[in-house]
């Protein structure tokens, strides 16, 4: 805990000089995570979710779209024309950030382009938006039903403005969307029936009506998704010249595409290698039971949870701060139920929330399960460790708190999600399942799917894979169940650069902390490069490793 403290003392004394005196670094920072809390569209993806403006409600219309890409060009010229080359290297790595994140935005607007390619987007912004405003553990204000009532009687002016954006909408992508959208209306009315008597006595008055609005509106983007469906284009692929903006901008990474196949086919053969040693390690050990009732496996969950905790103190892996809320399981609600799959199941509170538990809603225990949910359902530690605690709510929570505002942003999962996977080896390694051989098998296994991701990523933004075809790979070559394998392979055929991060970002971490043990030798000390580590756990590895080690070889691969 004291090196902790003394860490994020440290980083106090850069960064308050700067900061207590706004410089236009400051400004356009402030000014641009403003507008991104009202333009950033809802993804199905957990860590980049931010705090919205009171009554917020997606916009997509046409209008707003060119009004969006007027306001992305004006950040980039004020980004641009800062000269930062003689302020402290802290005060560089933030004004990288803020390039970042603005090269985000414009790579949304105009490369990835899911508001004119993807009919899945609308779905997220009306149907995503609403589900998200479910997740905040109860109870349901009336400013917090007002906003569900609203996101609904929104509905279908989204979905209009989806078929008029949708000019160059492509037939997998749609033909997902309606997938999700064939049995929509009687799980949103059921979700609306049991959300009803939980909510104030405006919203109940209004749930209804506001519900068979939007439920009218998903018929009808359906039928007119159908009508379109023989003209769409099959392209799915971003392309090369997309991809690599993706990582040379945003993500800061120092690979070509080759590369990084090059560094995920390595890492498959070596997770195999191991795994494939583990599982003869252990034979004859009994297979891990599955709890009887989900009452058991959330108990469960809350031991390991805390056991966790203590052993990151007592090994000197990685300080806990006192004020950390928990991680919990929660069983899925049943006014959620209906709409499960809709995005990530979970809420890890925000930056105004720092004094609420973290909640995962989860179903009862079953060998029917999928991948991920059967994994926590046999050992709650191998979810805790990557979602929990040491991993996203704690990595996230830690930088909510970080006395630089400009690192409190989500700007690549390269670093958040490497850090949630690094942390599942790592404590592996370290010896936290050395009292389960089963579990060592999971996590070798997850080993084995983060980097196989890196070869789908690569292979569907280039045009190599189509979404079927990566399906297939993961089912088979992981292996993992059929209904998992085409939701990663959907989700990343449409969110290119994310399924590489989990591999990439671990591989960068790796390779940060061997480059920081040689260059202070004795004087290494794992707890504090982790601290550091998780502090700054929203900027991208490239950028820490400058600040950490003076080291900026890695940035000069990707320019300015």
């Amino acid at each position: 805990m004291m090196i902790f403290r003394l860490l994020f003392l440290s980083l106090l004394v850069v960064f308050l000089e700067p900061i207590s005196r706004a410089d236009t670094l400051d400004d356009l920072a402030r000014d641009f995570w403003t507008w991104r809390a009202v333009e950033m569209p809802v993804s199905t993806d957990d860590i980049p979710r931010l705090d919205r403006p009171p009554g917020w409600i997606p916009d997509w219309s046409p209008a707003a779209v060119e009004s969006y890409r007027g306001k992305v060009s004006a950040f980039e010229q004020q980004w641009k024309a800062l000269d930062v080359s003689k302020l402290p290297i802290p005060r560089q790595v933030d004004y990288r950030l803020i390039g970042s994140a603005i090269a985000r935005a414009r790579w949304e607007l105009d490369f990835q382009r899911s508001w004119r390619r993807n009919p899945n987007f609308y779905l997220d912004q009306s149907l995503g938006a609403y589900f998200h405003l479910l997740l905040q553990h109860q109870p349901f204000s009336a400013d917090r039903g007002a906003n569900i009532v609203a996101t609904l009687h929104a509905t279908p002016k989204i979905l209009d403005g989806g078929r008029r954006n949708l000019t160059e909408a492509v037939r997998p992508f749609a033909e997902l969307a309606l997938d999700s959208l064939k049995d929509l209306r009687p799980r949103l009315m059921a979700s609306a029936r049991e959300l009803k008597p939980l909510l104030d006595a405006d919203s109940q008055k209004q749930i209804d009506a506001a519900a068979e609005s939007a439920a009218l509106a998903f018929d009808q983007y359906r039928d007119w998704l159908n009508g379109k469906l023989a003209s769409m284009s099959s392209q799915t692929a971003i392309g090369e010249a997309g991809y690599i903006y993706f990582l040379k901008n945003i993500a800061l990474l120092p690979y070509s595409p080759q590369q990084l196949l090059d560094i995920g086919r390595n890492e498959w053969a070596r997770s195999v290698s191991f795994q494939t040693y583990e599982e003869h390690r252990n034979l004859g050990k009994p297979e891990l039971p599955i709890p009887t009732s989900i009452e058991e496996e959330i108990g469960r969950e809350r031991r390991d949870e805390e056991a966790v905790r203590k052993y990151l103190e007592e090994k000197q892996i990685l300080s806990v701060p006192s004020w950390m809320r928990r991680y919990t399981w929660q069983a899925m609600p049943p006014y959620m139920k209906p709409l499960e799959g809709t995005g990530e199941a979970d809420d890890f509170t925000g930056p105004t929330r720092l004094k609420e538990d973290c909640m995962r809603y989860i179903d009862p225990p079953s060998a029917d399960l999928g991948y991920f949910a059967l994994a926590d359902a046999k050992d709650p530690r191998t979810g805790i460790v990557h979602e929990g605690v040491p991993g996203h709510y704690f990595q996230l929570a830690l930088s909510w708190a970080h006395p630089d505002p400009i690192r409190r942003h989500y700007y690549d999962s390269g670093a958040n999600e490497g850090i949630g996977f690094y942390a599942e080896e790592m404590l592996l390694e370290a010896g936290l399942f050395d009292d389960s051989p089963r579990s060592r098998e999971i996590i070798y296994s997850m080993v084995r799917l983060r980097a196989l991701r890196v070869e789908v990523d690569v292979r569907l933004a280039l045009g190599e894979f189509t979404i079927a075809q990566a399906a297939e790979y993961l089912e088979k070559t992981v292996p993992m169940d059929s209904h998992t394998a085409h939701a990663e392979a959907a989700f990343f055929a449409s969110s290119p650069g994310q399924a590489i991060s989990y591999q990439i970002g671990k591989t960068q971490i790796m390779r940060f902390l061997a480059e920081a043990r040689r260059q202070q030798g004795r004087k290494f000390d794992l707890r504090a490069f982790h601290d550091f580590l998780w502090l700054n756990g929203n900027v991208p590895i490239a950028l820490q490793r400058w600040e950490y080690l003076g080291l900026k070889d890695d940035l000069e691969t990707v320019g300015r």
